[in-house]
């Protein structure tokens, strides 16, 4: 691979990179190949490459089309594993929240705040405990050096300030409200396509629709899934990252996966909400349920934790019982009631965690490395996590192959699109809502962008155009229509807005 440092990176990845580099990677033998494109694997890849080794990276499917794309859009500071007493946890995801909002991500990754409502069902003792928790998440922070400026403390409300920040409360028996702030994504996926297209600038082959069947200490023998030709990828060490399929490439490791369901409400069924909010799960202690304002008006609220038993699917489906559990648990502290048909979509994810006794809402979300016969396996842990999740990954690997590798500086390496985004003199000044929403999608890249949705302004839902839709095919590795709808964008979440964008999706990919 070519990895002089005279040579421009090109992080776009296409339908043609991939043939090249699919041809190439047949050829070569590299120095690691990363199994799984989820923001591990992804994370891995990055890891890997940018410590001057040569790095082959394959997905069956697409980039985050597993677990990654399922989450919260969290990227918090641990607060729920210091209620268990799992310091060394929740300092590592306060360090890592730290990295992605200060230095390597502060486009995709930005402060929020979050109100958890004093209502009649949280006694005063649990008010007194919760607080506790958030100053001590606060001193997190500090310990992580992460500046207030991005990150504020805590503080108490009265009802009135809870209820212009949540005017849907309930407001009969409302005593205030406590107030935290963590990290927040917008969307999940765009954090793992930003990985990935970096590790494709420091020259890591990038390959979606690339199965492995098996994997072996010198590789994998893999098949294209657009073509069915079967070949083999040489490699000194492989990383296994697939999250919740782990297993079927290592059947040495046993995982118990979670599923979280989460909900996404119509438009104008929380109205004005500008804060998230935690709720209380009643009968449990330190669990919360989320819910999540969007910038189109619609609302998350999740999630579940049910164990899962039996084969991993594809794509897990959200069940009935969990719509009606995380309903039940919003209405608690809403004061008109949200119902069924509220609901304009639902999603579930399978958490990765490490087979253990007990619920699984109990069990350490500690990320784990394991190695044997030149195959590396990390599951577990979380998507703040991912950075040193991968970062452990490629030491073991490199430890295990015997590679001659720099240090890890991923985490002050910062992803595409980050850093300042320079307004072209191209961009007219009746053009300026458009422009913003470019900077918080793409960051620095916001200029490169601009053109195409200048030239293709058709609007395809959640304020995106036909112009997005032709960037994410040609620069960030969408396939397919189905690439386009659920993973560069979201549109996919609601299936009324998938029909309606599905016409120009094809559109773009053809």
């Amino acid at each position: 691979m070519d990895r002089s440092p005279n040579r421009s990176p090109d992080t776009s990845l296409n339908a043609g990179r991939r043939s090249r580099e699919l041809e190439l990677v047949a050829e070569e033998r590299v120095d690691v190949l990363v199994v799984g494109l989820g923001a591990t694997g992804a994370g891995a890849a990055l890891d890997a490459a940018s410590r001057g080794l040569s790095v082959a990276a394959i997905d069956a499917h697409d980039l985050a089309f597993g677990t990654s794309r399922w989450s919260s859009k969290m990227i918090h500071g641990g607060l729920r594993y210091l209620a268990k007493g799992q310091v060394g946890v929740a300092y590592e995801s306060a360090v890592e929240r730290g990295f992605l909002l200060r230095r390597t991500a502060p486009h995709l990754v930005r402060a929020h705040p979050y109100v958890l409502p004093l209502t009649r069902e949280v006694s005063r003792r649990q008010q007194a405990l919760v607080m506790a928790g958030y100053r001590l998440g606060d001193g997190l922070r500090a310990a992580a050096r992460t500046p207030r400026r991005l990150l504020p403390g805590p503080s108490r409300l009265t009802a009135e300030r809870t209820r212009r920040l949540v005017p849907a409360l309930d407001g009969e028996g409302l005593r205030g409200g406590l107030l935290s702030w963590d990290g927040r994504l917008l969307d999940d996926a765009r954090l793992v396509v930003a990985v990935a297209r970096t590790a494709a600038g420091q020259g890591a082959r990038v390959l979606t629709r690339c199965r492995a069947l098996e994997l072996t200490g010198t590789g994998a023998r893999v098949r294209d899934e657009l073509t069915g030709r079967e070949f083999a990828i040489r490699a000194r060490v492989v990383i296994n990252a697939t999250g919740v399929w782990a297993g079927g490439l290592d059947p040495s490791v046993r995982l118990r996966p979670s599923r979280g369901t989460h909900l996404v409400l119509r438009p104008g069924t929380l109205p004005g909400m500008y804060a998230g909010m935690h709720v209380p799960i009643p009968g449990e202690r330190n669990r919360f349920a989320l819910v999540l304002p969007q910038p189109d008006g619609r609302v998350h609220v999740g999630l579940t934790d049910v164990a899962v038993d039996g084969p991993v699917p594809d794509v897990p489906e959200a069940p009935e019982e969990d719509v009606r559990t995380l309903l039940e648990v919003l209405n608690g502290v809403v004061g008109a009631e949200v119902t069924r048909e509220a609901v304009a979509g639902a999603y579930a994810g399978l958490r990765p965690l490490l087979a253990a006794d007990g619920r699984t809402a109990d069990l350490s979300r500690r990320h784990a490395v394991l190695a044997g016969d030149g195959v590396v396996t990390v599951v577990g842990g979380k998507l703040t996590t991912y950075r040193r999740m991968a970062e452990d990954a490629v030491d073991r690997a490199a430890e295990l192959a015997g590679l001659r590798a720099g240090r890890c500086h991923t985490a002050s390496l910062p992803l595409v699109g980050a850093g300042p985004a320079r307004r072209p003199s191209s961009v007219p000044e009746g053009a300026a809502g458009t422009w913003r929403r470019l900077t918080e999608r793409y960051g620095a890249e916001a200029a490169a962008v601009w053109p195409l949705v200048r030239d293709h302004p058709e609007p395809v839902g959640l304020g995106l155009s036909a112009g997005d839709l032709l960037w994410s095919a040609r620069h960030e590795g969408a396939l397919d229509a189905a690439d386009l709808l659920d993973r560069r964008t979201r549109l996919g979440l609601v299936p009324e807005d998938r029909q309606a964008a599905a016409g120009a999706a094809e559109s773009a990919i053809a």
